[in-house]
């Protein structure tokens, strides 16, 4: 099976997970060629020593770039996918596996938890992936916690400048990627049976604690969704066309 991968780590405020993390991308049955790290600033890592973790390439950045910056740097991956992950995402050890059969099936955008829009604000929304524990690859609206996709598709996220940079790249992402790229969004099979394909096996666990962009750590939760229903919005007006056909 294909393990032409570049895999992309996020860490902003989580390097207590970063070594859990590592294992499990290390101890995959489809194993990448390369791992790399992105490093946000933020008090928790900025003393933070990773030369002994062996990753092929790290960026850190001196101020915190939050949600995007890790798309940017995946255009210089020189493999056939790439595959990024949240800093509280601890993958099965045949997720990689799972993201190659899936795309060989049917191309598109891969991830962990993929939303199905229900109305035109963001909150409306139905989830798929490991929440859902899908049988069977699942289409989806938007993606998040995860990501797999082919290095070359990662270029439609940059086709139109975003509204904002604080929030919402698995909008934009989804958007101009069905708009530009003809490419839909879809959750790999996340059976019951084998949490080995699971995207995230601890997520609840750690992607629900006070750290979280969505638990309103850093803006007011009301803020949050509210940039998010813009975004939703924009996308809607832009020619986004949902599952449902959500309109304005």
């Amino acid at each position: 099976m294909n393990n032409d991968i570049t895999v992309i780590l996020n860490l902003y405020k989580r390097p207590h997970y970063l070594e859990e993390q590592l294992s499990a991308i290390r101890s995959q049955t489809v194993k990448p060629k390369e791992i790399w790290l992105w490093i946000n600033d933020a008090d928790e890592n900025r003393d933070l020593d990773v030369s002994e973790y062996g990753f092929d390439r790290v960026f850190r950045s001196s101020t915190n770039m939050k949600f995007h910056a890790r798309f940017s740097i995946g255009l210089l991956a020189q493999t056939e996918y790439v595959a990024l992950f949240d800093d509280d995402t601890i993958p099965g050890d045949m997720w990689l596996e799972n993201c190659v059969s899936s795309i060989q099936t049917k191309h598109g955008i891969y991830g962990g938890v993929g939303c199905i829009m229900e109305g035109n604000l963001y909150h409306e929304h139905s989830r798929e992936g490991w929440p859902s524990l899908n049988e069977s690859i699942a289409r989806v609206d938007l993606l998040g916690h995860a990501w797999f996709l082919a290095t070359e598709d990662l270029k439609y996220m940059w086709y139109e400048r975003p509204i904002t940079f604080d929030n919402g790249e698995d909008i934009q992402f989804a958007f101009l990627a069905q708009k530009y790229g003809g490419l839909n969004c879809y959750c790999p099979p996340h059976p019951a049976s084998n949490p080995r394909m699971h995207s995230s096996l601890k997520a609840n666990e750690y992607g629900g604690d006070e750290k979280a962009s969505s638990m309103g750590r850093f803006i007011p939760i009301p803020v949050f969704y509210a940039q998010r229903t813009a975004l939703v919005r924009e996308a809607l007006a832009g020619g986004w066309k949902t599952i449902n056909n959500i309109l304005l």
